[in-house]
């Protein structure tokens, strides 16, 4: 019924429609190559009514840098003075010269302004077209494309066209090289990729028995006695001087990120009854749900796989009587998918930027239907709500335990989701994530390689997402070893867990999508000068990587940023006791730090920290630097802790007094 009377309104208004007027135009996009999952099919009759929507490409992108130096350099005047949401959605949103542009094309090619719908948060121009209104317009065809395994339907094109002189204004047009999706998934289509997994960045070992305590450590207090082999929540306090958290401001909530993993009320109760008695009881996360997830499971639930267990229980112990909020995302049914997909964060980008939801940049408009869930999930059990957008404010602090190969995802994807997150930084908050587990490789599969590597011969290092962004602090994991203590110096996370993890080492290295930031490109020279690295590399983005000699990029964006503790570290899953391992246990650990530091600024009627890097590169004294240990992969030991930034431990692991005293001063 609505075809038809689609149809209708069309042919009513094209009746009175202008005759369009001669102007040049180029090529806008362009299908690489055909793809690998859909077969082009009959062309679409020229009758069909296509629903049409031109992503207005975001005005201003090329300054969000400076502006955020603005607000985040110490040198600034303007340190700390950030920006409100909606400051932030006028200064990207596109500008009213180029809605004017795109819509005065349209109206000139026949289209009735009355057709031309324009979103409320100006980011994109919608309009229904018959296909032959659509192929004139774009100078194209339109083809059905089947899917190859699931039989599923969408409508797309090889190439379009736009006038040149509105080309800068427009990022992308759907149906188009982006297909359109004209069918919705069923119960009987299982979700899965072609692509690498999106995986936690976590390891876990069943305790065996506790080795000999060192005798250098029989002086120490016996809770701090066995921390080389039984890392707990006393020994992190120790080893970076963290104090005993007193204060709790209202609102000052850690925010924590999961997917695909679900925590279990009994595991934490355990785990604070055994190693934080400080914690009460029945402490657990404020829930903000997104898209129909649920807030835990029982512990026997095979949904429980530790990843969110751990998270509570580094930021819970440390933080407390601070709060602690979860950002869980996606129905039961997407969820525990997510980790065999390529989906990363753009639900979750969603529920705090209703914006997001449907503005465009690099090649991306919202969610990605080949990438992300797809809401109301029409499958029995599944969530039939819309996709939530801007329902939850962001807290000061948000860790994500969660990670991929930069290869693996589109890179306008990434750059849109990085882009997001300079707006987050914008407003004052601090995202960190774990810089990944497997050194300058991936997890097995990763890059479409077995060996977690890049090219032919997996030769190339394997770089991280979203750790390769310049707008997040990226954390590598450290450790001390088991006849060590807390007063020895830490070494570069790197051991033998057996399997896939025989070589589980903190990931690090240099981006081959995002060029190298201003604020660490000091840090890096010195780094390129003092090493002794003997590995060919190339300095381009964009590298052919079946064909290029070298194993990584010199002028990408180099991480981790900073470290912190990542082995031996004592959780319950399913009312077991295990040692758990990973950068994704160092990323809370320093999230848990800079919210502590938060609530003393507030104290002090200062505002929040916000994004930390440009402090933490201006002062890196303020850490404790690492110069101990590699991160192998690729058939190489990878970089090397020396003096200075490295990519194997970044600027060092947190040094509570020293930050606080700095991060007090500032403005």
């Amino acid at each position: 019924m609505w075809m038809r009377q689609a149809a209708v309104a069309l042919a009513i208004v094209a009746l009175s429609g202008a005759s369009p007027v001669s102007i040049k135009h180029a090529l806008h996009e362009k299908r690489d190559r055909p793809s690998t999952d859909w077969v082009k099919g009959a062309r679409v009759e020229a009758d069909s009514v296509l629903p049409m929507r031109i992503g207005l490409s975001q005005n201003n992108l090329e300054k969000g840098y400076d502006y955020l130096m603005e607000v985040s350099h110490p040198e600034s005047p303007s340190y700390g003075q950030y920006w409100s949401a909606d400051e932030v959605h006028d200064a990207f949103s596109p500008s009213q010269d180029a809605v004017d542009s795109v819509r005065g094309w349209l109206v000139a090619a026949g289209i009735h302004p009355s057709r031309i719908v324009h979103s409320d948060n100006k980011g994109w121009l919608a309009f229904d077209a018959y296909a032959h209104e659509a192929e004139k317009l774009m100078m194209t065809e339109f083809h059905e494309h089947t899917h190859s395994r699931t039989g599923g339907m969408r409508v797309g094109c090889d190439e379009y066209h736009v006038p040149e002189h509105i080309q800068d204004h427009v990022d992308y047009i759907t149906p188009g090289v982006k297909l359109t999706a004209v069918v919705k998934k069923n119960k009987k289509v299982k979700r899965t990729s072609h692509l690498a997994h999106s995986m936690p960045d976590r390891h876990v070992l069943r305790l065996h028995e506790d080795p000999s305590i060192p005798a250098k450590a029989m002086s120490l207090p016996e809770d701090l006695r066995g921390c080389g082999f039984n890392m707990t929540p006393v020994c992190i306090k120790a080893l970076y001087h963290i104090p005993d958290a007193t204060k709790a401001l209202r609102g000052n909530s850690l925010g924590l990120y999961e997917q695909g993993d679900y925590f279990a009320k009994s595991d934490i109760d355990l785990f604070y009854k055994a190693y934080a008695p400080w914690v009460p009881q029945g402490t657990y996360p404020i829930p903000n749900l997104i898209d129909g997830a649920n807030f835990s499971v029982p512990a026997y639930s095979s949904l429980n796989a530790g990843e969110s267990d751990i998270d509570i229980d580094m930021v819970s112990s440390l933080i407390y009587p601070q709060s602690v909020t979860l950002y869980q995302v996606d129905d039961q049914l997407y969820e525990p998918e997510e980790v065999a997909t390529t989906n990363l964060f753009n639900t979750f980008l969603d529920a705090l930027d209703g914006s997001y939801c449907s503005y465009s940049a690099y090649g991306e408009t919202g969610d990605d239907p080949k990438i992300d869930p797809t809401f109301p999930d029409l499958r029995p059990g599944g969530y039939k709500g819309k996709l939530q957008c801007g329902v939850y404010k962001p807290t000061n602090v948000i860790s994500a335990s969660y990670g991929q190969a930069e290869a693996d995802l589109p890179m306008g994807y990434t750059k849109r989701q990085c882009n997001e997150f300079m707006k987050l930084g914008l407003q004052g908050h601090s995202i960190l994530f774990a810089s990944g587990d497997y050194g300058v490789a991936s997890a097995a599969g990763d890059g479409g390689s077995e060996s977690g590597c890049l090219g032919p011969d997996g030769l190339v290092f394997n770089p991280q997402y979203p750790s390769n962004c310049p707008y997040v602090t990226s954390v590598g994991g450290t450790m001390i070893y088991g006849d060590q203590t807390v007063e020895d110096a830490e070494s570069v996370m790197h051991v033998n867990l057996g399997g896939t993890a025989s070589n589980f080492s903190t990931s690090g290295g240099f981006s081959n999508y995002f060029p190298q930031p201003e604020y660490q490109k000091w840090a890096v020279e010195r780094y390129f000068k003092t090493a002794d690295l003997t590995y060919p590399y190339y300095s381009e983005f964009g590298v052919d990587v079946n064909t290029t000699k070298g194993r990584y990029n010199r002028i990408g964006r180099a991480y981790p940023d900073v470290s912190a503790n990542g082995a031996q570290y004592r959780a319950y899953m399913g009312g077991e006791l295990y040692h758990w391992y990973g950068a994704s246990l160092a990323s809370p650990l320093f999230a848990s730090v800079l919210n502590m530091i938060n609530e003393e600024r507030f104290e002090m009627g200062k505002r929040p920290i916000g994004f930390v890097n440009p402090v933490l590169y201006h002062f890196p004294e303020i850490l404790n630097d690492i110069t101990n240990g590699t991160n192998a992969g690729c058939g190489t030991y990878g970089f090397s802790a020396i003096p200075g930034w490295d990519p194997a431990s970044g600027l060092g692991t947190p040094n509570y007094p020293k930050m606080k005293e700095l991060f007090l001063r500032l403005p």
